[in-house]
């Protein structure tokens, strides 16, 4: 089954005939005009409707999909309402752990929460809508995210997705807020390895770490980038000698610890910084380099989410529709992402984007790579 049949097929499990009985259209047709119009980079639901009912859009949507009517606007409104987010956010996990090759070893999974800032009057004590995301950084592609109303929530919704993806194999970095005994536990038990920052919430650990790294010889690897007259050199270290460390029994499996010092120098300019790290993993400092800066792919997408889409300013009626548009512009930002892979490297997402929404023939073809059978590796 092709990429996009297995879209259409978990769209289509969200039906409920018996809710929804007597209604002239479906919510499966709703969430491919939803998702059809944020390929074209569209971001308020009003001007995605506008689209989806012009007159070439219409004729793409009956050739494409069957689409024989398009629902008006309060209709439309009205099925998206109908929608359970959660259970859409479900679909979405599953469509994509489907289509990944996820057994494929030593493969980063990068876990960060955002906060999203339209969402702060739809509750009466002004609390807003913060969503902790899963993606493979060496893909660039969400593979899953889980709500939560606070950032220290983000804790919890880290260890529940980590249970609810197949993260077997794979190295799980995160920041500092999840560098705690039970997300160490969470991450061994789904037979993963995990990369954490060490920051001032495990003061002691830190400052161990610091000493030790700062005053041992110990394996070292450096790289160093020019880019605009800005020189960037990053030096990562890395031990597996912890047997001294007082809190070596705390964290699950343990195996090194490690360091990055990054100094930065343009013109007469320089500043410095360092993080600290745990893992459980035997990583090398080539290795432990390479994972903590693919942890920068999850802050990346969340960037996306606003530039593309606007999401931190798109206000929507209620948290459910505002938690439906966030797991629609992920299937969206995924699809662009795998067409840009696979056929327009040297194109810019916004181009892709910009090209599906003046021209319904590119749209098509876009479309088309997805009926073909392919898995991602």
């Amino acid at each position: 089954m092709s990429i996009f049949e297995r879209l259409q097929e978990e769209l289509e499990g969200l039906e409920d005939k018996e809710k929804h009985k007597g209604y002239w259209y479906g919510i499966s047709d709703a969430l491919l005009v939803l998702v059809c119009g944020m390929l074209c980079g569209l971001q308020r639901i009003d001007d995605i409707h506008d689209w989806a009912r012009s007159k070439p859009t219409r004729q793409f949507l009956e050739k494409e999909f069957g689409m024989e009517k398009i629902f008006c606007r309060a209709q439309f409104y009205n099925l998206l309402g109908y929608v359970d987010a959660e259970k859409f956010r479900i679909s979405f996990s599953s469509w994509m752990q489907s289509i990944v090759n996820s057994k494929k070893e030593k493969r980063t999974i990068a876990i960060d929460g955002k906060t999203v800032c339209s969402t702060d009057k739809l509750r009466d004590d002004g609390s807003v809508l913060h969503i902790a995301s899963a993606i493979i950084s060496e893909l660039n592609l969400v593979i899953g995210h889980q709500p939560c109303d606070t950032k220290m929530g983000e804790i919890t919704a880290f260890r529940d997705l980590v249970e609810l993806l197949d993260v077997s194999g794979s190295i799980v970095v995160a920041d500092a807020l999840h560098c705690n005994q039970k997300s160490c536990e969470a991450v061994v038990k789904e037979s993963a390895d995990y990369l954490f920052v060490v920051k001032d919430n495990q003061r002691n650990l830190r400052d161990d770490i610091e000493y030790y790294i700062q005053n041992e010889e110990i394996r070292s690897f450096q790289t160093i980038e020019r880019n605009g007259g800005r020189i960037e050199k990053r030096t990562a270290y890395v031990t597996s000698n912890i047997s001294w460390l007082n809190d070596k029994d705390r964290f699950k499996n343990l195996q090194i610890i490690g360091a990055i010092h990054r100094e930065f120098e343009k013109g007469d300019h320089k500043t410095s910084e360092w993080h600290y790290y745990i893992s459980s993993a035997n990583l090398t400092p080539k290795q432990l380099l390479k994972h903590a800066r693919l942890e920068w792919a999850v802050e990346s997408m969340h960037w996306l989410l606003d530039v593309h889409f606007n999401e931190d300013k798109t206000a929507v009626w209620d948290m459910n529709v505002q938690q439906l548009l966030n797991t629609t512009r992920k299937i969206a930002l995924n699809l662009v992402r795998i067409f840009k892979n696979q056929c327009a490297p040297k194109k810019a997402l916004s181009r892709i984007m910009r090209e599906n929404l003046f021209d319904l023939e590119q749209l098509a073809s876009f479309l088309h790579l997805f009926l073909t059978d392919f898995k991602l590796d």
